[in-house]
């Protein structure tokens, strides 16, 4: 196996196109998205999106586990807390700044890409990994699909966008999903509008000779998204998807976060008992959470109810790079990733003791507006 953060490749089609080709290289740490893997992931995309002659673009990770189990978090956690030569941020240094910049610019091009991207779902898509495939043209899940969000584990909160999609769901069920990081499978996100299509791990080399075979007529949009989706079709089998886990539950999930403010909602969360193995697991997973995380996720997603994604992501950018610099993050990434005694020490007891003027010194952004990193994003772009 090559040492490249991604690989590259450029399927011949049988009407004179190319189908490019780009695998997530880190197996081991299950395809956890680098610094370098954006950057190279960006650049590359931006050539493919000018060559006339690539019709679409297929994204997946590599190995059998996962497509991407989320960001490059423990990088992030050395650069903050590493001395020496090692040291690449310091607690009000720039790599945090440089890495979700990044991250979030390239999350803003695959919603905005201009040809038919498909994100191959298979296996675990978490945290940053949502955010890649999120804005992909068609996002196909698996029979192995598992999706979350569980930022509130580590101290930092949904992000990726998912400051405004989550909030695009049926009332409360964003909220849900990222009070608990409740693990989501394949039917799931059909359900939520996270994924577009079913197709069998199985079919996966099936649909791709498709692909290749597939017509993409005089190679304007329509016509290449029309190649995609009629191969698409032929490979498409819902009956496959495992049962819904969302759905079933959903006046339940409203009614426990429903038109309350975020303590309370925890407060309901914590207290349900009702006989479930998914929303048992929900609950412990919340009642170890961090209570500024909780507190985060509420006020993010009543900020981004009428914005823009762009707007979004700028605003998640400043809330980010202050997580990293004066919130929880690296001592919720030091008790579950690195030391590993998950028993983090919270800097605060419960969801209703959390300040607001913690709150407010986490959300006003490190820059001014007209030297955001990101203050240009969404210019001559559009979603869909």
């Amino acid at each position: 196996m090559s040492d490249l953060a991604v690989l590259f490749d450029e399927l011949p089609t049988r009407d004179g196109g190319r189908i490019g080709v780009a695998t997530l290289n880190a197996p081991k740490s299950l395809n956890a998205l680098s610094l370098e893997m954006i950057r190279q992931l960006e650049a590359k995309l931006d050539a493919w999106a000018v060559d006339r002659s690539v019709v679409a673009v297929w994204l997946e990770g590599s190995g059998d586990k996962a497509f991407c189990a989320g960001g490059d978090v423990v990088a992030l956690y050395r650069s903050l807390t590493e001395e020496g030569e090692n040291r690449g941020a310091g607690p009000d240094g720039l790599f945090a700044e440089t890495y979700f910049t990044a991250e979030y610019r390239l999350d803003f091009r695959i919603h905005t890409y201009p040809k038919p991207l498909m994100v191959w779902g298979d296996g675990i898509v978490m945290g940053g990994g949502l955010g890649l495939m999120a804005g992909g043209f068609q996002r196909l899940v698996t029979e192995t699909t598992r999706i979350a969000m569980p930022e509130i584990t580590i101290g930092l909160y949904p992000d990726i966008g998912a400051s405004w999609f989550l909030g695009r769901m049926p009332p409360g069920v964003g909220a849900y999903l990222g009070l608990t990081g409740a693990q989501l499978n394949a039917r799931d996100a059909l359900d939520l509008g996270m994924a577009d299509r079913f197709i069998p791990r199985e079919r996966r080399e099936a649909l791709l000779g498709a692909l290749v075979e597939a017509d993409y007529g005089d190679r304007s949009l329509p016509a290449l998204r029309a190649g995609v989706q009629t191969a698409l079709d032929d490979h498409e089998d819902r009956r496959a998807a495992p049962p819904g886990q969302v759905w079933p539950h959903l006046d339940h999930l409203q009614a426990l976060v429903g038109r309350v403010d975020a303590a309370t909602a925890v407060r309901r969360i914590l207290r349900d008992t009702t006989d479930d193995g998914w929303l048992a697991a929900n609950r412990a997973r919340l009642e170890v959470g961090c209570p500024m995380s909780a507190q985060l996720v509420w006020r993010m997603l009543e900020r981004h109810a009428h914005t823009s994604l762009a707007d979004a992501f700028r605003d998640e950018l400043g809330l980010s790079v202050q997580c990293c610099r004066q919130g929880d993050f690296v001592e919720g990434v030091r008790a579950l990733l690195v030391d590993k005694d998950k028993a983090p020490r919270w800097q605060h007891d419960s969801v209703a003791g959390v300040p607001h003027a913690d709150i407010q010194a986490l959300m006003t952004p490190p820059w001014s507006s007209e030297s955001h990193p990101l203050r240009d994003l969404g210019l001559g772009h559009r979603v869909g």
